[in-house]
């Protein structure tokens, strides 16, 4: 029987397939016999067996997310794992002991700063503050304008601060001496608060300007008289008249009558005020309505200095000591810093002015041309208007006064510098600012920071030096001439002395203080009582600790001896200059130098916002 293959040939199906059933089944039977005898491989028994039950895998309902329960526990596991781990290091680390990185020790600028504050501390009048930290100092002049019997408005005068050796609240260069303050911190609020002295500084200049808002109607807007001093110092009087120069008295005992003095027609003593409240006003400007106040004292001073023309000296007490040579520089001055207070171009204008820079001296070079003072401010002016020209550059109509005024400066600085003859040197290496004249550090030290600031100010502006006729000089000449004075004055000196007292371990002990001369001990010693401690061989009782003394001669030689002013006496405005120049030169391993945009804070943009591009056009 044929059948048709499907792949192209007969199918024979073979008669033996009819077989029974039974046959088949007896030969099924034989054959299973014969494979069971052998092992079956996995496939073949899956043939036979037909697939097998899987294992039911087991989950984890986390609320949110549903994960299979053998990753759940892996996952919990390495997270406790790794928790034992990190806690166990930290152990480790906690309990292993560490040798603690200290911070750099301060350099000797910085140290020297933190002293030459502390002597504003032993100068302030009226009620101290609770920690004033001068121990041998209390509270002193409360009477200060109630008793005087001029006829004075003003009534209240207490405060202030003594400005050197005696109790005399001189003005105008206490004025000059907070400007000065103001300036550093504008500056170099940084490294202040590196060293710690931020708030401290800050506390000074307040314990200033709030005093200066005393001496005038600081609410008008119009005066016609500033108070310009208390006390007197003319001794040509004997001792039928006792003043703060004639006597020998702790200030905490002074019980003689305190003079003021008011002054009508003072620009110079005006407009040097008006600097001091313009400039502290940038210094508290986050204090917003104490720094308003000043900017509106200041105006009103402006307005004073400009509408009553006079010197505050002339004929005054202060001319034997503080005479005024002019006050042309300090209109350029004030001007500056009223300019800086408030964005008003007309305090710009005039004190850019060529007639005014004229007047004050821009062009007529001297013998103390460059030499900055409480009297001569107008190289101060220089600086801070170069300063507007390198960072601002306001151009037309400024641009050609400024210009000047910057190559003056550049001229100013290369006078310093030891390869030129402008001014002489001891062989110690002071540079002799004031020609050989007694009392030579308190023109040091403004150089000094007036060279370090120009040298950051030409940092700041990507400049690596300026020129000095055709030879180019590095920003670090200026660093380097500010480092040598300073350290003479700090002890690097053929002496070995340091000028500032408590400074190192060899410093004037017989400073020209009456506080610091005379111990506290209870006793009230007279006016001429106090005599014996003035003419005491013996070191003062009191430390005056960061008082600059007036400094030595062109010799290089110093007389420690508390009756000879000349060497011994310090005063605030050295002060000031020497507390300026440190915070500047101090710090020179961070990178933290001069604070470029503070001072033009109220400063308006140079040029006018360019108007919106127009609409886009449509048909």
């Amino acid at each position: 029987m044929y059948g048709r293959d499907p792949w192209g040939g007969p199918l024979e199906i073979n008669n033996a397939d009819s077989a029974t059933d039974d046959d088949r089944s007896r030969n099924l039977n034989d054959f299973d016999k014969a494979a069971l005898s052998r092992p079956l491989d996995e496939t073949q028994q899956s043939w036979l067996l037909g697939p097998g039950e899987q294992k039911k895998k087991k989950y984890v309902d986390l609320g949110c997310i549903i994960v299979s329960r053998k990753i759940f526990v892996w996952t919990v596991g390495l997270i406790l794992a790794a928790g034992f781990i990190a806690g166990f290091v930290t152990l480790i680390v906690k309990t292993v002991p560490r040798h603690h990185k200290h911070p750099p020790p301060p350099d000797n600028y910085t140290i020297a700063l933190q002293k030459a504050l502390m002597f504003f501390n032993a100068q302030k009048s009226g009620k101290l503050p609770r920690h004033n930290n001068v121990s041998w100092r209390g509270n002193s002049c409360m009477n200060d304008g109630k008793a005087d019997k001029s006829g004075a408005v003003l009534k209240d005068l207490v405060g202030g601060y003594y400005d050197a050796g005696d109790a005399i609240k001189f003005h105008f260069p206490k004025a000059f001496a907070m400007t000065m303050l103001s300036w550093s911190v504008i500056e170099y609020s940084a490294k202040y608060e590196a060293a710690g002295e931020l708030n401290h500084v800050k506390e000074i200049i307040k314990w200033g300007t709030d005093y200066f808002l005393k001496t005038f109607n600081s609410s008008a807007d119009s005066i016609n008289q500033i108070v310009s001093q208390v006390g007197k110092g003319d001794t040509s009087g004997g001792e039928s008249d006792p003043n703060d120069h004639s006597c020998w008295m702790r200030p905490e005992d002074i019980d003689y009558d305190r003079p003021v003095t008011e002054c009508s027609s003072c620009s110079d003593l005006a407009a040097e005020m008006a600097a001091a409240l313009a400039a502290a006003s940038i210094v508290f400007k986050d204090n917003k309505a104490y720094s308003k106040k000043l900017v509106h004292g200041a105006a009103t001073l402006w307005k004073f200095a400009r509408d009553q023309r006079g010197s505050y000296s002339t004929g005054a007490d202060a001319a034997i000591f503080y005479n005024s040579s002019m006050y042309w520089d300090e209109f350029v001055w004030g001007g500056t810093w009223m300019y800086y207070a408030t964005g008003n171009q007309s305090y710009l204008y005039l004190a850019s002015h060529p007639k005014l820079a004229k007047h004050a001296g821009a062009f007529w070079g001297g013998p103390d041309y460059g030499v900055m003072s409480w009297d001569n401010k107008l190289t101060g002016a220089q600086v801070l208007l170069t300063r507007l020209r390198l960072f601002l550059s306001p151009g037309y109509p400024y641009e050609e006064t400024l210009q000047t005024f910057h190559n003056q400066t550049s001229i100013i600085m290369c006078s310093y510098l030891p390869y030129f003859s402008s001014f002489n040197r001891t062989k110690g290496g002071l540079i002799q600012l004031n020609h050989g004249r007694p009392q030579p550090l308190q023109y040091v030290v403004n150089a000094a920071f007036l060279a370090t600031l120009y040298s950051d100010y030409l940092d700041a502006a990507d400049t690596p030096g300026w020129y000095c006729g055709p030879n180019f000089y590095s920003t670090n000449e200026l660093r380097k001439f500010a480092q040598t004075q300073i350290d003479y004055i700090l002890g690097k000196n053929p002496r070995k002395m340091s000028y500032l007292v408590g400074f190192g371990n060899h410093y004037p002990k017989q400073v020209h203080h009456r506080g610091a001369s005379i111990p506290k001990n209870r006793v009230k010693y007279s006016c001429t009582g106090g005599y014996k401690w003035r003419d005491a061989k013996k070191p003062n009782p009191n430390t005056i600790v960061g008082a600059m003394v007036a400094g030595p001669d062109r010799h290089d030689g110093f007389h420690d001896v508390r009756t000879n002013y000349n060497y011994t006496e310090p005063t605030l405005a050295g002060n000031a200059g020497l507390v300026a120049a440190l915070v500047a030169l101090s710090g020179e391993t961070t990178a933290a130098k001069i604070d470029k945009n503070t001072i033009f804070s109220a400063v308006p943009p140079m040029f006018p916002t360019p108007p919106p591009p127009p609409a886009p056009w449509k048909p």
